[in-house]
């Protein structure tokens, strides 16, 4: 590389990765063939349109290339073309799910979702958010022992409100949700149900947690967290919705779309479709149980009292320590994780009660049950000042070595 300054930063990012363990939920590592899809010569092309309906010439290759992508989404998920449809181009979730309630809400009407705070999204309706901007917002909580859905609560609060959509799907909560419930919530409120599955998607391809496709009427994603590729996303719709959300996508919200990106993910979705994925899929459950179960005998709260995916919501202000803290002393000896509100939380966002944890990028190195409690006695270590830090991190960067990212 001629820019020798980026070239040292992309270095310096990988020996980073390299030598951390990374327990963000929200991350992942791709394989090669999804970095070189990504850098490659797509990127040189603008396509703005769909495939056979382009605004710019030279895109046979292109058409083929979206065509493909989108058949490989399909067929992931065992979606039938006759029912459903989806849309490859958003360029990430929060686009993605813009796109489907500027197609399907009117402005000014009610979008129902779990509160930030409770381990939903700002896209699910936040003030600061451009969707509590447009949008009314109604959100429904977890119960506050178990920190877990009470869907009788769910209902009632759909009948009294009437939104025009509902979402289920996460960023904070770790338990099984039961789509079915929603889909007679929203059929019962008269509201279209949208899951939002960015988190668990790769889990629902491997066969490790629930599909909410024969419940929902419309299920975004993005590519990056537990289906291991790049940073875009995806919007799968009934047919009837199909023209509704192209149509917010291309021309509404986006120009042309990045065919570099939908190159890395035809890639990322041939691999999940390969029975190794399904290994990687039910091993990254395994492991956040693993480290769950750790963690709680050594005397931490697990919010909602373990976990059904790949991530953990860990109380850490009942032992006194605020998330930021928390999260500055794992970096510290070479763990990464970030802070997080937990539900009814009593602090701020910014010096929240917890940490959340996740597991994917760790079982996409090969660790197993074993090294997750080995982490979770260092985590506890760590948080308690129980041993020095440099020894702490020897041990952290013995697991890197010998779990390299491949």
């Amino acid at each position: 590389m001629n820019d020798k300054i980026v070239e040292n930063l992309i270095n310096r990012e990988a020996k980073r990765q390299a030598n951390t363990l990374n327990l963000i939920a929200s991350e992942n590592y791709v394989s090669q063939d999804v970095l070189t899809a990504l850098g490659s010569v797509f990127t040189n092309k603008y396509a703005e349109g769909y495939s056979k309906m382009r605004y710019y010439g030279g895109n046979e290759v292109m058409d083929e290339l979206e065509d493909l992508t989108k058949e490989r989404a399909l067929k992931l998920f065992k979606l039938s073309p006759k029912e459903w449809s989806v849309n490859i181009q958003p360029y990430s979730g929060s686009p993605a799910n813009l796109a489907v309630y500027l197609a399907l809400v009117p402005i000014g009407e009610k979008i129902m979702g779990l509160r930030l705070d409770m381990g939903g999204h700002l896209t699910h309706g936040h003030k600061v958010s451009v969707t509590g901007k447009l949008w009314k917002i109604v959100s429904y909580v977890v119960q506050k022992g178990s920190g877990q859905l009470d869907y009788g609560e769910v209902s009632g609060l759909a009948k009294k409100e009437r939104p025009k959509l509902i979402v289920a799907g996460y960023t904070a909560y770790s338990r099984i949700i039961d789509f079915k419930k929603f889909q007679r919530i929203a059929k019962s409120s008269g509201a279209i149900f949208m899951v939002d599955m960015s988190h668990f998607a790769g889990l629902v391809a491997g066969g490790a947690y629930p599909s909410p496709f024969s419940s929902a009427d419309v299920v975004t994603t993005t590519m990056h967290k537990t289906l291991r590729g790049p940073r875009a996303a995806l919007i799968f719709s009934r047919n009837k919705f199909s023209e509704a959300i192209d149509k917010s996508v291309f021309p509404g919200l986006q120009g042309g779309p990045h065919g570099n990106q939908i190159a890395a993910t035809a890639v990322a979705l041939k691999e999940a479709a390969e029975p190794a994925f399904r290994k990687y899929a039910k091993q990254t459950v395994k492991n956040a149980k693993a480290l769950a179960e750790s963690l709680k005998k050594l005397h931490w709260k697990i919010v909602s009292g373990g976990t059904d995916s790949h991530l953990i919501l860990l109380d850490t202000w009942a032992r006194g320590l605020s998330g930021q803290e928390a999260s500055e002393l794992l970096e510290n000896v070479g763990i990464v994780a970030n802070k997080n509100t937990i539900p009814h939380d009593t602090r701020t966002p910014m010096s929240p009660s917890g940490i959340r944890l996740g597991t994917a990028a760790l079982t996409t190195r090969g660790l197993k049950e074993k090294q997750m409690k080995i982490i979770g006695r260092v985590i506890s270590e760590t948080l308690l000042k129980g041993k020095e830090p440099e020894n702490l991190k020897k041990e952290v960067g013995r697991i890197c070595k010998d779990f390299p990212i491949k």
